[in-house]
């Protein structure tokens, strides 16, 4: 995609690679309304994508309630008129260990990393539908594929976003709507910074941006980078699994004292 004059839906643009890549598309020419919960820093978002000279719009909302979502997408549509291009960012979560979580604690972040996606991308599909087409790109990651320790309620979401996406190409490809899965390796973020996990060959988000616009313009089904960890990530796949849980134990702390088990 050409993303000059295309008007780009972005949810979750109020920081990390989310804010980085709208600013680029703003950059490019494209007309982005952005969505993320905290309103303060999407005004700041506005501000520099203003001093820049580039169109944006913007809504705080929380995207979980799905009654929200329809309001973006219908806010978007009002200020644009169309949606060429929607881009699912939202989620993430710090380091996690479930030996010391309830059930409860466990669907909250696979609401957040789940349902917002879900939540947006249905109304969208129904405009592309019947605009004849349309561009979805996802920011999964590569712990969609593997159980990541530290991380299971983040990868289990990401896992079922896979599956989502890959159902959806086959059955709204007839109506020329394309989907992009991105699945980036450890992203060093604000949200990210200190929080215990192991983050081997971690980029920074403008880099993890630049992998984003080529996908963009390229338009593959899946993109994974960095290779080094999506080649890992491929060897655990075809690895006896016994084998490849012994190795990822490595990466799990003992459980400290008198916390729940």
């Amino acid at each position: 995609m050409n993303c000059k004059g295309r008007a780009v839906l972005v949810v979750g643009a109020s920081s990390g690679i989310g804010r980085v890549l709208a600013l680029r598309l703003v950059r490019a020419g494209a007309f982005v309304f952005a969505t993320a919960r905290r309103r303060d820093r999407l005004e700041t978002l506005l501000a520099e994508a203003s001093a820049i000279g580039g169109r944006c719009a913007i809504l705080a909302a929380d995207v979980q309630d799905a009654r929200n979502a329809t309001a973006v997408v219908q806010a978007c549509l009002n200020e644009y008129g169309r949606i060429d291009m929607l881009v699912l960012n939202a989620g993430g979560a710090p380091a996690l260990d479930m030996r010391g979580m309830q059930a409860g604690d466990v669907l909250a972040y696979m609401r957040s990393n789940y349902d917002v996606a879900v939540n947006c991308l249905f109304p969208v599909l129904q405009h592309m539908r019947e605009r004849g087409g349309g561009l979805v790109m996802t920011t999964n990651s590569l712990a969609g594929f593997l159980g990541v320790p530290l991380q299971g309620p983040y990868s289990a979401a990401k896992g079922a976003l896979r599956l989502l996406i890959d159902t959806c190409r086959v059955e709204f490809g007839a109506y020329g709507i394309r989907f992009v899965s991105v699945y980036p390796g450890f992203i060093a973020t604000e949200a990210t910074a200190n929080d215990g996990m192991p983050a081997p060959l971690e980029m920074s988000e403008d880099r993890a941006v630049n992998h984003l616009m080529h996908a963009i313009e390229r338009e593959p089904m899946d993109y994974c980078f960095p290779w080094q960890t999506s080649w890992l990530v491929k060897l655990a796949n075809v690895l006896p699994k016994w084998l490849v849980v012994r190795i990822l134990r490595r990466d799990v702390p003992p459980l400290p004292v008198g916390a729940r088990s």
